[in-house]
């Protein structure tokens, strides 16, 4: 499939002033994952260089976005980085730069989970996560930002303070992975780690312009410390500028764990071609016929970019609400609370270090009973059915990634979306929560730009184990639109 010309989405021009000068396209450093990955196992370049050139962007632009914190010693990097030039190359991500998202234990680096409660941690040893990484050959060179233990989709935290949207800095750039896609959208790192639990990866993508891929309940495994069974609401996933990146990365991070009993076994995705969508049947259900209010803006510029799609061939119906939205909303915030409560309970006499969000949730599941899970557990279990018998007629379904557009940096969260008030601190994120729920493959696709000159996006989502078809999917939309590469941000 050939490069496009981009589409033209509603009011793109008013974007223009923050997109980079053509002449800083195509340097080292905006290469794909896949071409840098190619090169450094060919010895075209150096890990050396890259490493170099790496630090040096970093150093450049890092201080204006705040997406990296707890960097690696520079001298020290270049070092690792030396050291996989003089030796073989092993593993898919040899000499690849990465920085891990800092809800993830580092060997040697500071982890802090956003929280003053282990803002001098230094672990000894490193989360599953990162040993992986390791072992295939990347070089940990510090963490994204994230905010207080990952919860809420706005980046601050009392240790490092705030992560600005690299589109305009005094808008929030979402989370809990909003350091990782800042960090994507600038050139800093080819590929980056995110967790979604309600939507944390997805959403930071959609407002960084980039993509963020929240995999099958079952493919990437938990930590060996967490729960395998009963708290099915979280998992890692890849974030990167493509999807065929991205598929990368998923292949790294995946693994059939022996411990977890719905474990998925992982099929390879990477080399990732892009799937035809001709005839191809998508369902748009676009705001869950009124389940969830959308600011001005967001629903025209979703709809738009489904024309792309219908371009490649595919059948975009609109569908009315499968399902209650209110029945999901109910079992969600039911179970995210228990599971939420129970990892941070044992913290709970640092209760005057955490912020109210948290403190929320574990009063909430200190309320709970039995009962209060075994319902929410069986709404639940009728919407995977229900999505079940959706899958049996549709390829996939799409739904807007956000509700709102970035807000102001300054504020904690969205209280009101188009007059309608916002009951929680994540009721704002309603429209994640369909996927989140029943732990479906889901991919964040750049939507274009509104015309306050801000991005948005689209995520399309697939029955469970589908991950390969909804990523080949998306590698297709991009092939006709390359947004990330096509209109990346300009620090002013």
């Amino acid at each position: 499939m050939g490069r496009a010309e981009p589409v033209d989405l509603l009011s793109f021009s008013a974007q223009v002033m923050f997109m980079a000068p053509a002449s800083s396209l195509g340097t080292l450093l905006d290469q794909s994952a896949a071409s840098l990955l190619s090169q450094l196992a060919a010895r075209e370049i150096s890990a050396l260089d890259l490493m170099t050139a790496t630090l040096d962007r970093i150093e450049a632009l890092n201080p204006s976005v705040n997406a990296l914190v707890g960097m690696a010693d520079r001298g020290d990097l270049l070092a690792q980085a030396r050291a996989k030039d003089a030796g073989p190359v092993q593993g898919p991500l040899h000499g690849l730069p990465i920085a891990v998202k800092d809800l993830v234990n580092v060997k040697g680096l500071v982890s802090t989970q956003g929280s003053p409660i282990f803002k001098d941690f230094v672990p000894g040893e490193d989360d599953a996560l990162a040993a992986r990484l390791r072992a295939a050959g990347a070089i940990l060179i510090g963490k994204t930002n994230v905010p207080e233990f990952g919860l809420g989709s706005h980046t601050f935290n009392p240790v490092y303070g705030r992560t600005n949207n690299p589109f305009n800095p005094d808008r929030t750039c979402g989370g809990s992975s909003g350091g990782a896609g800042v960090a994507l959208a600038l050139g800093m790192v080819a590929l980056a780690d995110g967790s979604d639990m309600m939507g944390s990866l997805r959403n930071p993508a959609a407002w960084s312009n980039v993509y963020g891929f929240r995999p099958s309940w079952g493919r990437v495994p938990a930590e060996p410390s967490q729960d395998r069974t009963l708290h099915q609401l979280a998992t890692s996933g890849p974030m990167a500028r493509s999807p065929a990146d991205i598929a990368l990365l998923l292949d790294v991070m995946s693994h059939a764990d022996p411990l977890r009993p719905d474990a998925i076994p992982p099929q390879p995705t990477a080399p990732l071609a892009p799937q035809s969508l001709h005839g191809m049947r998508l369902g748009w259900l676009a705001d869950w016929s009124g389940g969830f209010p959308l600011e001005d803006g967001i629903l025209e510029h979703s709809e738009a970019a489904l024309q792309v799609l219908r371009d490649q061939g595919a059948t975009v119906e609109t569908l009315p609400a499968p399902f209650d939205f209110e029945d999901i909303w109910e079992s969600w915030i039911t179970l995210r609370s228990w599971q939420v409560g129970a990892a941070l309970v044992a913290l709970r006499d640092n209760a005057e270090l955490m912020k109210d969000s948290v403190l929320w949730e574990l009063e909430r599941a200190g309320r709970m009973t039995a009962l209060d899970v075994h319902n929410a557990s069986a709404k639940r279990a009728r919407w995977f059915a229900c999505s079940v018998d959706l899958f049996e007629h549709y390829d996939a379904l799409i739904l807007p990634t956000t509700q709102v557009w970035p807000f102001d940096i300054n504020q904690p969260w969205p209280t009101e979306i188009a007059g309608v008030e916002m009951d929680t601190y994540h009721r704002w994120m309603a429209c994640v929560v369909p996927v989140s729920l029943i732990g479906l493959p889901s991919l964040n696709m750049p939507a274009g730009f509104g015309s306050n000159g801000l991005p948005l996006g689209i995520q399309m989502f697939g029955a469970k184990g589908t991950d390969q078809k909804i990523l080949a999917m998306g590698e297709a939309y991009h092939q006709a639109t390359y947004w990330p590469q096509k209109y990346p941000p300009r620090l002013q």
